[in-house]
């Protein structure tokens, strides 16, 4: 969003934590990630809430010294920084939304200050101009907290085109990793249990010898080495590659190899970034059939969808597309131009952006 504002001749400041720009493709937060184990919870959370202060002082100064005409702000819970700023100086201010993080840590993480933590998001929330959710699911989850359906605006995540038309063919981004004559499952980003791929290296477990199918999985996660392990117990870890973590560059050239684009499972109000690149790259795209997904996704139009309350669902739409080429073939030139016909990129999110601080300034 950053780099699509600025070619569109925004200029843009960017203030944050040192680093926070700097993660890897398929990596978790690092420190941050340790710190979060170490301290019980309230003391963590107590911090979160803590760093809102040093970053009003970082905000009002370069506010100060730049003189904005608007805030964008990537939510994130107990961050109370940016509304202060907003409300002090009176700037129009856009508030992207991947999640309800409330919701979210409550059910994997648990959290210490709940009422607190309740309040926090509905009070940053309330006092943005305009909400920024991802999906429309997402949307209705930010309304619950009394804002008003005209301040919220749903804009998806999106691709960068510039980087993945730069991407290799199917043939040669096969041959650059040894995986030339192979029917390429593929999987991207930080892998979790809840994901599935234990499933997919059993369905690959089920295939004779001699079958051509091999997932390959690109980037890192808590469950990695219990996939590993999975996969010779079963005898197939030559049928499974890891890369580990990748920069983002070099994403591209590795989905670029996918014969069969996995988005096995996703929680119901996200807008997977995977999934914008492997629409970009024209990749046969397997998904749960679900309503967030489908706001971007169509059955058999630019993906196969699965019933995700089905155990055997996504081993079943995977059997499809094994065996059809003229169907994956035309899921994939479907997906390919759904980038254009949803204008699913981070220019014309961008752009969107631009028009919704336009609208606020033409009502100041």
């Amino acid at each position: 969003m950053i780099d699509a504002l600025r070619s569109q001749g925004h200029e843009v400041i960017v203030v944050a934590p040192p680093g926070a720009s700097d993660q890897e493709f398929g990596s978790d937060a690092g420190f941050v990630t340790k710190l979060k184990q170490a301290l019980p919870k309230w003391a963590y959370e107590l911090l979160e809430v803590s760093y809102s202060f040093l970053a009003y002082r970082q905000l009002a100064k370069a506010v100060k010294q730049h003189k904005p005409d608007c805030l964008y702000e990537r939510y994130n819970l107990f961050m109370l920084a940016g509304i202060w700023i907003k409300k002090r100086l009176r700037l129009p201010m856009l508030l992207e939304v991947n999640a309800p993080i409330f919701e979210e840590r409550s059910k994997y993480d648990g959290l210490a200050l709940q009422r607190f933590a309740r309040w926090a998001q509905g009070y940053v929330w309330r006092n943005a101009d305009f909400t920024l959710p991802v999906t429309g699911v997402l949307g209705d989850i930010v309304a619950s907290y009394g804002v008003a359906r005209e301040r919220i605006a749903v804009i998806p995540n999106g691709i960068n085109q510039d980087r993945f038309s730069r991407a290799p063919s199917l043939t040669q981004a096969k041959q650059d990793l040894g995986l030339q004559d192979k029917l390429v499952l593929g999987f991207t980003g930080f892998v979790r249990e809840w994901h599935g791929m234990d499933k997919v290296i059993d369905l690959i477990a089920g295939d004779p010898a001699d079958s051509a199918r091999h997932l390959l999985i690109v980037g890192d996660g808590p469950i990695r080495q219990s996939l590993e392990d999975q996969a010779r117990r079963l005898a197939i870890a030559d049928r499974v590659t890891f890369t580990g973590i990748v920069s983002r560059d070099e994403v591209a050239r590795y989905v670029a190899a996918f014969d069969i684009a996995l988005q096995p499972a996703v929680v119901s109000y996200a807008s997977p970034l995977k999934l914008f690149e492997y629409l970009a790259l024209g990749k046969a795209v397997v998904a749960p059939d679900q309503q967030n997904i489908k706001e971007i996704l169509e059955d058999n139009g630019n993906a196969l969808l699965f019933d995700p309350n089905d155990s055997h669902g996504l081993a079943k739409a995977i059997g499809v597309l094994s065996e059809d080429i003229n169907l994956r073939k035309k899921i994939g030139d479907n997906a390919k131009k759904s980038i254009d016909e949803k204008q699913l990129t981070w220019t014309a999110n961008a752009s969107r952006a631009a028009q919704l601080f336009q609208r606020l300034e033409t009502h100041a």
